[in-house]
């Protein structure tokens, strides 16, 4: 097929790095265009999404469970933010492939309700769960682009990412959210420590993202 076609469209550059270096596609017969969301429709759902009075902060993932999206490496750093931020608590939205996995590791760790699974939810209770987060978080170490950061950025708010695949031409390092060593449970968990301790930076990453 990309040695038929007269283009070859990818979502990002580390894409048109795997068809170029996969098929062999040419570099003049690859074009970047990033995905999109509907922002406006977005918006429209957290103008109407219900807000919850602040006890804590509230740590957000929204996932389809694949191994790559690194999800227990997410409750791992949960442990370390247990003992170091009390109150915090860490919400995963979404489930997969991985669910029985993740929940196995949720019981292993004794992580009780510090970590909420909330598995599948509409696209209005998705919204309540953006407005609701003080920071995004999702170890992924495999996105050829990573919607869900748009639309955690669409949000305000800031994430914390793993620094791997097309992530990094998403997540902006240092202006939109923070990238820290793939699975590294203990990476993740002082990147989102260290975001939470600086209000004012979370604010202005938030604000960058948007």
């Amino acid at each position: 097929n990309t040695e038929r076609a007269d283009l070859v469209v990818a979502s990002s550059r580390y894409s048109c790095d795997v068809a170029r270096r996969e098929y062999g596609v040419p570099e003049g017969k690859l074009a970047v265009v990033p995905e999109p969301i509907d922002l406006a429709e977005w918006d429209r759902r957290f103008a109407a999404a219900r807000r919850l009075p602040p006890s804590g902060p509230v740590v957000l993932c929204v996932a389809r469970m694949y191994p790559r999206k690194r999800i227990v490496d997410l409750l791992e750093a949960a442990t370390r933010l247990r003992d170091r931020i009390p109150g915090a608590r860490v919400r995963i939205v979404g489930k997969g492939p991985e669910w029985e996995s993740v929940v196995r590791a949720h019981e292993t760790l004794g992580l009780g309700g510090a970590v909420d699974l909330l598995g599948d939810v509409s696209r209005e209770r998705l919204a309540d769960e953006y407005v609701n987060a003080d920071l995004f978080c999702l170890p992924s170490v495999q996105e050829g682009f990573g919607i869900v950061f748009l639309e955690a950025m669409a949000a305000g708010l800031p994430v914390v990412a793993c620094r791997a695949a097309a992530i990094p031409e998403v997540v902006e390092d240092g202006v939109t959210g923070v990238l820290a060593a793939p699975r590294d449970p203990a990476s993740l968990a002082g990147a989102v420590e260290g975001l939470l301790a600086d209000p004012g930076r979370m604010r202005a990453m938030g604000e960058a993202g948007r």
